[in-house]
């Protein structure tokens, strides 16, 4: 059911300041071109700016700097994309991911349910689980032997969360993710590959959102680590033993090789591979396709990967890039002989 909000009740929520009418009723967020009167939008980009004169919503957040060029109902605040991410929270209509618990559940006997814990059809809780209050497990889901996981945790469908898993409070875990799984770890013997047993666990602080089918591996001997505040995006492979900061957000598709430790507050495009045994700084912003291969020690921004051209232009490039050896051979020429025409003229 669609609830609805005046302007004055969502401007207290996001601590905004109010021009237009106060009792003008809002449905729903929606962008300025595709938003009706009972629509609220948000103007985070200014070079949008001109979407404001055709715009037909109820209301729009503004900045200061933009509030002036809006005459209709408008909320005013500092940051325009906060106020609506928080707007959208208040207003979010996304259903639970379980409502009580399910017959087809199955649930062993020593698992400890906290208060509120809903778990729905065909999950499979296993012996010694501790699932704190308020926590949703959604369809299908496996939760193994000895895993815990905090207070208002939710888990929606096919969640995988393998034994011994540690995982924190207010943490979101979107379909198919799967936490725990074994690390790549193996020897060697002549050929022959000897598997080596993975004994380390997974360890997840609080408020971690991780993606729709991104696997996080368990540790070899020591712990794989997700501090608190962590995003992970879809498509996400976190090898064993990784260590990743509090605060760090990594988009989709990128790769972290084992024993990697990735500092506070980085953030990680998407297509990133990261070679293993390594360190990473805080504040460090890694482009997309870039190929990190080795510590990075001063924050900053890091680049590796090629923008695209047309067929053509790479083609040509391509082929000046096989002959930079050659080329850098006859610069050292060229500079040798240039060395030596000085001294004749000197």
């Amino acid at each position: 059911m669609t609830r609805h909000y005046s302007l004055a009740q969502l401007a207290a929520s996001i601590d905004a300041t109010l021009v237009g009418d106060g009792e003008c009723q809002i449905s729903k967020i929606a962008t300025l071109t595709q938003a009706t009167d009972k629509d609220i939008s948000f103007l985070a980009n200014s070079k949008y700016r001109t979407q404001l004169e055709t715009t037909n919503a109820g209301a729009v957040i503004l900045s200061e700097s933009d509030a002036e060029h809006f005459d209709g109902n408008k909320l005013v605040v500092k940051d325009p994309y906060i106020a609506y991410a928080k707007l959208a929270q208040l207003m979010d209509t996304t259903p639970r991911a379980a409502e009580g618990i399910h017959p087809s559940a199955v649930v062993h006997q020593s698992a400890k349910l906290g208060e509120n814990v809903a778990i729905a059809a065909n999950a499979v809780i296993e012996a010694n689980v501790v699932l704190d209050d308020n926590v949703q497990i959604g369809a299908g889901c496996f939760v193994g032997n000895s895993a815990k996981i905090g207070e208002n945790t939710k888990l929606w469908a096919n969640v995988s969360v393998y034994h011994e898993v540690e995982i924190g409070k207010n943490c979101l875990f979107q379909s198919g993710a799967v936490i725990g799984s074994d690390g790549f770890g193996y020897a060697n013997q002549s050929g022959k590959w000897v598997k080596i047993p993975q004994v380390g666990r997974v360890i997840i602080g609080d408020n971690v959102e991780v993606g729709a089918n991104t696997v996080i591996d368990r540790g070899a001997l020591d712990d794989t680590v997700i501090h608190n505040n962590v995003i992970l995006d879809n498509l996400i492979q976190i090898a064993h033993n990784v260590e990743i900061g509090e605060g760090t957000a990594i988009a989709g598709a990128s790769v972290i090789a084992g024993s990697t430790k990735i500092g506070k507050h980085c953030q990680i495009a998407g297509l990133v591979g990261i070679n293993g045994h390594m360190e990473i700084c805080d504040g460090v912003i890694i482009t997309g396709m870039t190929m990190i291969t080795k510590s990075i020690t001063s924050a900053g921004v890091y680049s590796s990967g090629v923008p695209h051209s047309t067929n053509k232009e790479w083609r040509r490039n391509m082929a000046h890039l096989r002959n930079l050896t050659d080329f850098k051979q006859r610069l050292k020429a060229l500079e040798s002989l240039t060395e030596q025409l000085k001294t004749i003229d000197e």
